[in-house]
């Protein structure tokens, strides 16, 4: 029997918010957001847990608005702050605040590095309620002056067990030590690990504990391929893989190992675009439009996609790279199945890596159909479905070019400086 849950009205969302709701066409709560708004909304402290796609975000946007709405923030001293792992979460953490922030009358600013800070200084000056911020840029802007945490009232930390894995959590903490200690805290994480444990013991205070969905193990609605292929047929595996009519995130465990992926894939006339470390903002974001939109129907990636970013209808994740160990599978594989669709997740193995890969499967729960194959194999085709339409190789590349060309280089890339220095957001 399905589950019946409460209205946002019955949960406490004010008017105002409801309405801006309802103009985005989202009418209903998630489990997560469910469990946490009552809490949240009263000014709770929060740990949340809930599997990426779960809603973790409206949960905490929801509280974060309604709680800052009557109050006045001055230049430079926003009352409202989200700290997230990566650029393109900050990007969409701001697009869900948007509505809700606007029909409270207060603003958002993002804050990131890989861009100039110039932007970012002038919305912080200008005012912003409400900061959504990777910590390394956030610390360099606060080292400068430009920022003051100081009157931030109500705090989130997003994706935090992702923080912890990329090394985060020495500037986290300094962060949020400079916030006021009587303000309210709100964690929401994938998975609640030691090293999150950490970070709740120290600045949350007697939290309200919510977890949905087990992150031992991957949904249902999920079929997963374990295809063993001799060292050479591995880009004509994944190319036949990804040559049908479905939506394909493709994963690669280097930056170096994307780009050259991406383009063979395109040589094999596939529309297809890339997201890894290398590219500047502009170039990632041109690159998660183009496959949102569908103009590129793959779209290869290093984990800095597996996190926090959501596309809709990913109907095949291929793993051309085993990932390391099995909650980086987990999340990988989490970019499909979304919202009770039906997903295939593919994982792309030579014979050495074959202890490794079972050893992975046992962690991650996960009992995979196994078969070898060659780029020529019926599974492959029953598995990708009918071949989508062929752009040709010149066009390939020229549509993925201004997504390789430009590195996250120069000043403008700086993650962080002096005290607050932690490792760059990625």
């Amino acid at each position: 029997m399905a589950t019946i849950y409460p209205s946002f009205a019955e949960l406490g969302v004010p008017g105002p918010l409801l309405d801006a709701l309802t103009r985005v066409g989202i009418t209903a709560p998630f489990p997560i957001q469910a469990a946490t708004l009552p809490d949240a909304l009263a000014g709770r402290d929060i740990l949340g847990r809930g599997q990426t796609g779960s809603g973790k975000t409206l949960g905490f946007a929801i509280p974060l608005v309604a709680g800052l709405a009557d109050g006045y923030t001055s230049a430079g001293r926003p009352r409202g702050l989200v700290l997230v792992p990566t650029r393109e979460l900050a990007s969409q953490v701001q697009a869900v605040l948007a509505p809700l922030a606007q029909a409270a009358g207060l603003t958002v600013a993002t804050v990131f590095g890989g861009i100039g800070q110039k932007a970012q200084v002038t919305a912080l000056r200008n005012r912003a309620d409400i900061v959504v911020a990777c910590p390394g840029r956030l610390a360099d802007l606060i080292e400068q002056g430009h920022c003051h945490l100081g009157d931030v009232e109500i705090t989130v930390l997003d994706e935090a067990d992702h923080m912890a894995d990329l090394g985060f959590l020495p500037v986290v903490r300094r962060l949020l030590d400079a916030t006021p200690p009587e303000g309210q805290r709100m964690l929401f994480s994938a998975t609640l690990d030691d090293a999150v444990d950490v970070l709740v013991r120290r600045f949350l205070t007697d939290p309200a504990v919510h977890s949905v969905d087990s992150v031992t193990a991957a949904p249902g609605a999920m079929v997963h391929h374990l295809l063993t292929v001799a060292p050479g047929d591995r880009v004509g595996v994944v190319a036949a893989l990804a040559g049908g009519d479905n939506r394909s995130l493709v994963f690669t465990r280097t930056k170096h190992g994307a780009q050259n992926l991406t383009r063979q894939l395109a040589q094999a006339g596939l529309s297809v675009a890339e997201l890894h470390g290398n590219l500047g903002q502009g170039a990632r974001e041109r690159s998660l439009a183009l496959f949102a939109s569908g103009a590129a129907r793959v779209l290869v990636a290093t984990d800095i996609a597996a996190r926090g970013i959501h596309v809709e209808g990913i109907d095949l994740v291929i793993h051309a790279d085993p990932p390391a160990e099995h909650k980086a599978y987990l999340h990988r594989s989490g970019r499909t199945a979304r919202a009770g669709a039906d997903g295939v997740v593919i994982t792309v193995q030579t014979p050495a890596q074959a202890a490794d890969v079972r050893v992975l499967m046992r962690r991650a729960g996960v009992n995979p159909l196994h078969a070898s194959v060659s780029p020529g194999s019926a599974l492959l085709r029953s598995i990708a479905g009918p071949p989508a339409a062929r752009v040709a190789p010149a066009d390939g590349p020229a549509a993925a070019a201004p997504l390789m060309a430009r590195q996250a280089t120069g000043r403008g890339a700086v993650a962080a400086s002096g005290r607050y220095r932690g490792r760059r957001s990625r």
